[in-house]
Formats: C-alpha cells, structure tokens, sequence
C-alpha cells in the first residue's frame, strides 16, 4: 500500500493538479491543512483526501512529522501542492519499491522555471519505518535518520530513480523576488546553521540569499566555509557548494570557475542534476570564444536532457556564433517546440532567419516574441524589441 502524505495551507490554485497527478497510483491521500483561509481542504476532501486540521507549529519538520503519523501505507510518497507527480515515472518507481530491501528511493525533480539548476534530487519516496523522520527546521529532510538506520541496519539500500519523477514550481524567479519570503527564509536557514553549524545545505541555501540580494562577497565566504566543513560522501551539498562558487567566480576568474565544474561534475550524481554545471561551462566557453568547446558541453547536457529548452537555445546561439545557421535555426525549433511560450527563443529563431534570408519567416518570428512578451507582462522588454526589430524588418507587413 503506498500512501500520499502532503502539508498545505492556501493551496486552493495549485493542490488539485497536485492531486490529480497521484491519481490511481496512490492508495490513500492524507493532506494535513495548517490553517488555510481558502478552499485548500473542500478541494482536497473533493479529491478524496483525507483532510486532518493542525495549527502550524513553527516548523516544517513537526508539521511532516504529524502528516507522516496519519499514513497507513507501507511505502509514503510526499508532495507539496507546487508539485505534480510525472506520469512517466509510475512503472519505475513501483519496480523499485517492490525491491525487499529499499529503504529509501530518492527521485529526480525537474525545476520549473529555475533560473540555474533545472533538476535536484529529493527523498521524497520511503519505506514507512519507525526510524524514519523529519528533521531540520528549514529543509525538512528523512535523510539524516535514513543515513542513522543505514548504520544500525546495513542490510537497508537507498535506491535512485533515473526516470524523472517531479515537476516543481516553486522556484520561479518572480516568486523568489518576494521579499517577506526571502526574510523568512533567512531566518529558518540562519536558525538552522545556529543548531547544525557548518552544515553544507543550509549554507549554500543561505549563500544564494545572500548572491540574490546583491551580497556576492558575503556569498563567496560562505560557500568556501560550506566546502571546508562539507563531508567527502555529501555528493550534492559538495556540487551544490561548488556550482554557486563557479558562477559567482566565472566573472572575475573564467578559468578558476571552469576548473570549479569540472570538479562538480566529477562528483558521482544523476548526469541531469550535474548538467546545471555542464551547461554553465558551456556558455562560459562561449563567452571564451572557445566554441568548439562550448558546443560538445552543450551537446553532452541535451544528450543527458533533451527536454531542457534552455540549452537548445544556449546550443542555438553558439551555432550561430559559429557561422551554422541551418543548426542554429534547428536548435531555436526545437526550444520553441518545448516551451512554444518561451519568447527569447522566438526573437532568437527571427534572428537567426533573418541572417539567413528568410525575411517572412524573421517577421513572423519578431512578431511572436513580441506578443508573448506583452503576454507575459514584459511591456518595455516588447516595445523596446519591437523598436530593434522594426529596424530591420517591415513588422506591418
């Protein structure tokens, strides 16, 4: 029996595609509502969740914690309402929870909208054992009780599933900007460090606060304190930590930065979790006019994750750069036909047309772009294409 084990409070717009997305595959769904003051709970009984009432108590751990003492199944999934289960990853992730000796199966989460790393991996998907249990106060985990069972009960395995299972939508750039968001975010990473010191997820989390709100020096400490308390077999706090470094090295230091990813992805982890690095190596040699370089790490990041319209838009552009518009136009296609909404592939794919006479197709291009840009809320970002386009081609006609 698998069971659906969920937290929420004002989740009404986003809890039933949740939902709906474990449809069939779980056997009971039990949603714990910490105070709602929408329709978050009439939705999820709508469902036919079972909907338990707790007031928050000031930490996500306890919260999980109570949802997690309400399950009735062997195995527990957990989601968040920003969540959706693919329904790709159904068949492999019930062979691997038919394994006698899983423990824990940890799953591949695709990051929509993410600024940098378009996949992490979370444990998210888990054995309903006693030992199990959330902890930390600002990114409740079962990790560091999985890792204490792990050294009682060896006979115990973590499992990976190579099949992407999540989507997340939570960490688009516009709801990262909020700014009571990022205060309190800092204070449960700044109450986390006080209670874990020098643990490596909470201060890498804590040095991208820091990066976004234009600290990059007080970032920079922070992640070379992260790597020199970070333990050998932490695999994703040690890329985490290097990653931020890189990019925020990659300015000043293009060469230093690069031998940065080249570390990270040396790490032994999912190659769609390390092509975030990949990919910034990319544009990085890019930037370097090493192009040749730049186009086999592109390529290495789509063999790994064709889906990733972002770097079919990064290889566009080197194409172009290399002289080959038939590939760049190729590459632009492909973005487009992944993210049709996405506008800096249209305005791209116009470009690239337009070099290569194509001026009814370049229009159309422009034209798109624009619209999706007015669409989406990006009044200057259009008027001001729209000027540039307008120069070299007739947009009327």
């Amino acid at each position: 029996m698998l069971s659906l084990s969920m937290i929420v409070r004002d989740e009404a717009g986003r809890i039933e595609a949740a939902l709906a997305s474990v449809a069939g595959f779980v056997d009971e769904m039990v949603v714990v509502d910490t105070g709602s003051d929408d329709d978050t709970a009439a939705i999820a009984r709508g469902l036919g969740a079972r909907v338990h009432q707790l007031d928050w108590p000031g930490d996500f751990a306890p919260a999980r914690n109570h949802a997690l003492d309400l399950v009735h199944g062997d195995w527990v999934l957990v989601l968040d309402a920003d969540e959706r289960l693919r329904p790709e990853a159904r068949e492999p992730l019930r062979r691997l929870m038919a394994e006698p000796d899983a423990l824990v199966i940890t799953l591949l989460r695709r990051e929509l909208g993410a600024a940098q790393a378009p996949y992490s991996s979370v444990s998210r998907l888990f054995r309903r054992h006693p030992a199990l249990r959330w902890s930390r106060s600002y990114h409740s985990m079962i990790d560091d009780s999985a890792l204490a069972l792990l050294e009682r009960e060896p006979r115990w395995r973590i499992l990976h599933c190579p099949e992407p299972a999540l989507l997340h939508d939570g960490y688009r750039t516009e709801r990262l900007a909020d700014g009571a968001k990022a205060a309190r975010l800092r204070s449960a990473m700044e109450a986390d460090l006080k209670q874990h010191p020098g643990d490596a997820y909470a201060i890498s989390k804590l040095a991208g606060l820091e990066q976004r709100e234009g600290r990059p020096d007080r970032a920079v400490a922070l992640l070379n304190q992260g790597l020199l308390h970070c333990p050998a077999q932490a695999h994703a706090e040690r890329f985490e930590l290097l990653f931020q470094l890189a990019g925020l090295r990659a300015g000043s230091d293009p060469e230093g930065a690069a031998g940065l990813y080249d570390e990270a992805l040396a790490l032994p982890l999912d190659v769609r979790v390390c092509g975030a690095a990949r990919f910034n190596l990319a544009l990085l040699r890019q930037g370097q006019g090493r192009l040749e370089e730049a186009r086999n790490e592109a390529r290495a990041v789509l063999e790994a994750a064709p889906e990733l319209d972002r770097a079919w838009i990064a290889l566009g552009l080197i194409e172009r750069q290399r002289g080959d518009l038939a590939a760049a136009i190729a590459a632009y296609r492909e973005a487009i036909r992944l993210a049709p909404h996405q506008p800096e592939a249209h305005q791209n794919l116009a470009s690239a047309q337009l070099l290569s006479g194509d001026i009814a197709a370049a229009r159309q291009g422009f034209h798109d772009a624009i619209r999706l840009l007015r669409q989406q809320g990006r009044q200057q970002e259009a008027d001001t294409l729209a000027q540039r386009a307008g120069q070299l081609v007739k947009l009327e006609a």
